[in-house]
């Protein structure tokens, strides 16, 4: 019996669940991938946005980031860490139609569904969804990655 407990308590610390426990003050902060505007940055908590399978991910964004018309392949759900974050729903942004957020507040973003965000004074959503990670912009002008360098 005790080699019973042994074996599952060596098995659940092998977990990756036990792997992704993590303070904040430990995350690695990298540059956001190149389909979200400039000035952001990510860190992984979680899983591998690139890849098959679930994630979390946070997003640190400055004051006046705004991401334009655009849906995932996965649902989203997003919930506020930190600062003030703007949420709406649609083809076209539109101030009039968003709900503002503060830090605990949460939302969804169903898979292929148009959403659009700001942040008027910045801030950190922490983000879970299944991978691999992609955005589509309504308007491909709006797409960071298509800017003329």
């Amino acid at each position: 019996m005790g080699r019973f407990v042994l074996a599952a308590v060596a098995a659940v610390l092998a977990s990756p669940a036990a792997q992704a426990q993590i303070n904040s003050t430990d995350l690695k902060w990298g540059p956001a991938p190149p389909g979200l505007p400039a000035g952001a940055q990510l860190a992984v908590l979680s899983g591998d946005p690139g890849k098959e399978g679930m994630f979390t991910i946070r997003i640190k964004f400055p004051a006046g980031f705004t991401v334009q018309p655009h849906h995932h392949p996965a649902d989203e759900l997003v919930t506020v860490i930190e600062g003030d974050f703007a949420l709406g729903m649609g083809d076209t942004f539109d101030r009039e139609r968003m709900t503002l957020l503060k830090p605990g507040g949460y939302a969804v973003a169903a898979k292929t569904m148009n959403h659009y965000v700001t942040s008027t004074g910045g801030g950190v959503v922490q983000i879970t969804s299944h991978g691999p990670f992609a955005i589509v912009y309504v308007n491909p002008k709006d797409d960071p990655r298509n800017a003329k360098k």
